[in-house]
């Protein structure tokens, strides 16, 4: 005990961990629920995504759509090794998993997870058509950044160098998502657009979990998070209109 107490006095005041021996039990569940949601989001997300891939107008957009399947499922494997060295079932994920499986489109889940495995909410959606799909990728992709660059303070030191490599790609594939929905607004306006903002910003909103400040603050005591989802939430639907603003959308009321 007194072991593991001079572990969480350590990483409360800043220390980092570099591999697995000795990390106290609680860390080690939280640390794993942070990589199985990471992992399991991806692969949803590039699943959905991959389904989409011969709607984009034209092969530059399809080679885009694919380069972010692609990435996306290489960012999993990443963090899946990390897992792997906790002693995670790494085997599950080579097997077949229903990445694709999706709610109907006016389910209403909140941030709850399904039974299938540990991705946000937002990934039991279902894409409808490409500008659905650049709409969806816009607004997540904006909160991934800033998820992710929360994440890469985590103090498990090579999670937290994975997600600082990830880190950069992730933002392209969200320039690529903005980028996709200029060229939706020049080739057809606004039009239709704003029901789609309307539908998927409630549903990322989500992805920024409970403002539960106990919870946070026994994350923040292990060296797991700094940032309040709040606050997180905030700087997102700041990030997510000014984009809107540019394309003469706005923000689900």
């Amino acid at each position: 005990m007194s072991e593991e107490m001079s572990i969480t006095s350590y990483l409360a005041q800043g220390g980092v961990l570099t591999n697995p021996s000795n990390v106290p039990p609680r860390y080690r569940a939280e640390l794993m629920k942070l990589m199985a949601t990471f992992v399991d989001s991806e692969l949803a997300g590039a699943a959905g995504f991959a389904d989409i891939i011969n709607e984009g107008p034209g092969i530059k957009a399809r080679i885009a759509a694919a380069r972010i399947v692609l990435e996306k499922t290489d960012h999993a494997e990443k963090v899946l090794r990390i897992m792997g060295d906790f002693g995670a079932d790494t085997e599950r994920y080579a097997d077949h998993h229903p990445w694709t499986a999706r709610l109907e489109r006016e389910a209403d889940i909140g941030q709850s997870r399904t039974k299938h495995d540990m991705r946000l909410a937002v990934f039991n959606y279902p894409l409808e058509g490409w500008a659905d799909a650049v709409v969806m990728n816009l607004l997540m992709g904006r909160a991934v950044v800033l998820q992710l660059e929360e994440l890469s303070h985590v103090s498990y030191q090579p999670l937290a160098e994975a997600f600082r490599a990830i880190l950069p790609v992730e933002t392209r594939h969200a320039e690529l998502a903005e980028e996709g929905l200029m060229v939706l607004v020049e080739a057809q306006g606004p039009d239709g657009l704003q029901e789609l903002v309307d539908y998927w910003w409630p549903r990322v909103a989500a992805s920024f979990g409970q403002e539960d400040s106990e919870k946070f603050e026994g994350l923040k005591a292990m060296g797991l998070r700094r940032t309040p989802n709040a606050d997180l939430k905030a700087r997102w639907q700041q990030d997510a209109n000014d984009i809107l603003d540019k394309a003469g959308l706005k923000p689900a009321a």
